[in-house]
């Protein structure tokens, strides 16, 4: 049986989306194939859960990043997790690894989170983005240097997000750092402004992919909505709190332990919405 929580939403440990059947692995015709229409969209199985979702995310093709990426990085944490924690995209361990967070910057969250008194192993973790964009220098030799996506990029693997959170129906989403916030409300959003404030937000439907002949995966800039109105059709509707990514703490010198400290205070922000 589904728990009741305190929103009076019923939420189960073992969920499925949608009604219909699994949607294509291809998308519309054009030229350059799939990945130029940045729509992942038509890649995401309907009537499913999360593990299918996992496997599915490992054809995706909905974006340029796919081509140089060692492989697709899904969501870790359980079906039934209360908080879902979203982060920017993977990082070179992550896309070696296949899992997201499983380096420095992870065990920063961690911490943080259990001291902000939120159980790690109680989260579920994903990222805006699932594939690992990267650049290599001259100077840097064969290292891959980290390389922000960009709005359009964020704009095609939306859909993913929007799955996996419609599979959760968490009580609370935290936003590590402006591209995580910027994927969710837009890119007028400024992380220094908006964190440690407890904002509502609306996740959209998936829009109908390139199949269907409805959408141009153009939609750059798209979010939802941090309004408190409940957007029709939303995927999920919730308190949402923004933050830095814990890698800033990691790129802190002088003042590491105050960075750190500030993380820790939004972290409690959210760690109330489910003590209340």
């Amino acid at each position: 049986m589904g728990r009741t929580e305190g929103t009076g939403r019923t939420r189960g440990s073992e969920k499925t989306r949608g009604g219909g059947t699994a949607r294509g692995s291809g998308g519309a015709g054009g030229g350059g194939g799939p990945e130029e229409r940045y729509d992942a969209a038509p890649f995401v199985p309907r009537g499913t859960d999360l593990a299918a979702l996992r496997e599915s995310v490992a054809g995706c093709r909905g974006c340029p990043l796919h081509r140089d990426a060692t492989q697709a990085v899904f969501g870790r944490g359980d079906a039934s997790a209360r908080i879902v924690l979203l982060g920017e995209q993977p990082g070179d361990q992550e896309d070696r690894r296949g899992e997201p967070f499983v380096g420095p910057a992870g065990r920063v969250l961690d911490e943080a989170l259990a001291e902000a008194g939120v159980d790690p192993g109680e989260a579920y973790v994903t990222n805006a983005v699932k594939h690992f964009k990267f650049e290599r220098r001259a100077e840097r030799g064969k290292r891959r240097i980290h390389k922000p996506p960009t709005l359009r990029e964020m704009t095609a693997c939306r859909p993913w997000l929007a799955a996996e959170l419609e599979l959760l129906d968490p009580e609370v989403i935290v936003a590590l750092g402006a591209t995580a916030g910027k994927a969710l409300l837009g890119s007028a959003f400024r992380v220094t402004k908006e964190r440690g404030r407890l904002l509502t937000w609306s996740a959209p439907e998936p829009e109908p992919g390139p199949e269907s002949g409805d959408g141009d995966g153009e939609g750059e800039g798209r979010g939802g909505r941090a309004d408190g109105g409940k957007a029709g059709g939303a995927a999920w509707e919730g308190p949402l709190v923004a933050t830095i990514h814990p890698s800033a703490v990691l790129r802190a010198e002088d003042d590491r332990e105050a960075v750190r400290a500030g993380l820790v205070a939004d972290l409690r922000i959210a760690a109330g919405v489910l003590d209340g």
